[in-house]
């Protein structure tokens, strides 16, 4: 089982263990992404959010 989660109606994060949330919605995984220190694409990953302009601090800060 892995932990799963839902944003409710203000944004917040609703965990569970299941796949589909009593609402019907389906889950997102509340872990991150692995990470490879031997990835032989990051560079090119990079370079195309450089290019994009999709890299965190490329983008206008977050208003809280």
């Amino acid at each position: 089982m892995h932990l799963m989660f839902t944003p409710d109606a203000n944004g917040n994060r609703v965990y569970t263990l299941k796949k589909i949330a009593p609402d019907g919605q389906v889950t997102k995984s509340a872990h991150p992404a692995r990470f490879s220190p031997d990835d032989k694409y990051s560079r090119q990953r990079v370079t195309l959010k450089r290019r994009f302009g999709i890299l965190p601090t490329q983008q206008a800060p977050i208003k809280c």
